[in-house]
């Protein structure tokens, strides 16, 4: 069957779809089905890791790697500062760019450094929204419990706690530097409800989200006047021989020279892990997303939690081939698109957790349901079309804007034809080990944003992202 005839399965079952709850998963049947299909279950891709703070405990093969590769610094380099700094902030996204701004206000003397330009992250491409508790019916203790509830009860309960008590504050700071987040008809803040969570909570900007933050952010930062150093990449942390942080090596990717800055405090705020392509899977990460932090806060003593655990957001795209791996929002799910089979049948209730529905449609594919392309992709539809039948017409265009013209680039009309999708490397689940302040054990080095660990559990609620 071609695309075509399959496209017309989905427009054909539409209205028996419609008519249709799907059933909530018990817990038990929810851990069968991860078990037995989520990528992290898969034992040949894991090893155990042979030296440091982390020996023994198994991760995936692309990070053992990494942990254990050698050092670039040559043997003989002497370390000379150029820079001599309160503050070096690694990473030039959104924990980056607030890191920074952060300190600055506190009067520190503040060095921000990224490997490639200011503002190339994965926050400038996060869509679906930000999770704060600030409607009339929530609450910061709720989200905590669904967050937990997401995380398989694995969260550092001390992190968590920030984060849903501090998110009210930094939405303010964020609306307060001039974030344009949605409002409804009285002038309030529009919330949406995500995947695993009993409220809603997301505050959006269309699904420009992270590109409208990171707007404001990067804005700030030049008006700030703080000093930036970009395509300058750092590959290793200095310390004073006690296992204290004192800086970093950083090389100049124009002309390859090193570069060393002293620092009384490092915060490491490089992002994910996704551009490994752990497992083979694609990726909606940016191509900084490397793991940097990782190696080197591990090479400084810092210890790694749950290292053994990745996210795989359901929907990456599958066709067109240039879209492979990018991201298709999950708020089109979240306001109603259905995720339908070969059959055109709808298999999973879509506002369940991103490891649940990633597991169920890879189900699918795996036992002969999935839809294949030329290219030998398999995935399943995402009805797209439903929500303009649901909500009216020029409900995409309105609240998807950005998906709309990713793939009216390629000659797809989402609002007639819905688009294949199968689950996409997204989101490193673990990371440096920190307490509440984002201190590792390796005094005065920090670590903030994805490339921290524990917050989020086994499985990162859409939306909540790492402010500590």
């Amino acid at each position: 069957m071609d695309l075509i005839a399959e496209q017309n399965l989905v427009h054909k079952t539409r209205d028996a779809r419609r008519a249709q709850t799907m059933p909530k998963l018990s817990p038990a049947e929810r851990d069968t089905l991860i078990k037995k299909y989520h990528p992290d279950h898969r034992a040949h891709a894991y090893r155990p890791i042979k030296f440091g703070p982390n020996a023994g405990e198994l991760t995936v093969t692309e990070v053992a790697n990494l942990l254990e590769g050698d050092s670039p610094i040559p043997s003989d380099f002497v370390p000379k500062p150029e820079y001599s700094v309160d503050v070096l902030v690694v990473g030039g996204g959104g924990a980056g760019c607030a890191s920074a701004l952060h300190a600055h206000a506190q009067g520190a003397n503040v060095l921000l450094a990224t490997k490639l330009r200011l503002g190339d992250s994965n926050s400038v491409m996060a869509q679906g929204g930000m999770q704060i508790a600030v409607a009339p019916d929530d609450s910061p203790v709720q989200h905590f419990l669904d967050t937990l509830k997401g995380g398989h009860m694995k969260n550092d309960h001390q992190l968590l706690k920030v984060m849903v008590e501090e998110g009210p504050s930094i939405g303010k700071w964020l609306l307060e530097l001039g974030v344009l987040f949605d409002r409804d008809a009285d002038g309030n803040l529009h919330v949406k409800k995500g995947g695993g969570s009993s409220k809603a909570r997301l505050v959006t900007c269309s699904d420009y989200t992270g590109l409208e933050i990171m707007r404001v952010l990067k804005d700030e930062v030049l008006n700030q006047k703080i000093p930036l150093l970009e395509f300058a990449a750092v590959v290793e942390l200095l310390s004073d021989g006690k296992g204290a942080c004192t800086g970093a090596i950083l090389r100049d990717l124009d002309n390859n020279r090193l570069i060393v800055v002293a620092a009384k405090t490092v915060i490491l705020a490089t992002g994910g892990i996704g551009r490994l392509h752990i497992q083979g899977f694609p990726t909606s990460n940016h191509f900084g997303a490397t793991g940097d932090a990782l190696v080197l806060a591990y090479r400084l003593g810092a210890p790694l939690v749950q290292i053994d655990t990745f996210q795989y957001h359901p929907s990456g795209g599958i066709y067109p081939e240039q879209l492979v791996g990018a991201l298709v929002t999950e708020g089109i799910r979240s306001e109603g698109g259905h995720l339908v089979n070969g059959k055109g049948e709808r298999f999973v209730n879509e506002l369940d957790t991103r490891d649940v529905v990633s597991s169920s449609i890879i189900r699918e594919c795996e036992e002969g349901r999935g839809v294949r392309t030329a290219s030998g992709h398999v995935g399943v539809w995402l009805d797209t079309p439903l929500l303009d039948v649901e909500h009216g017409p020029g409900t995409l265009d309105k609240h998807f804007p950005a998906m709309v013209r990713q793939y009216e680039r390629y000659q797809v009309d989402i609002r007639k034809d819905p688009v294949l999708i199968y689950p996409t490397l997204h989101y490193q689940n673990g990371g440096v080990k920190i307490d509440t302040n984002g201190e590792t054990p390796a005094p005065n080095l920090f670590v903030a944003g994805e490339a921290s660990g524990g917050l989020h559990g086994r499985n990162r609620l859409m939306g909540n992202s790492s402010w500590i």
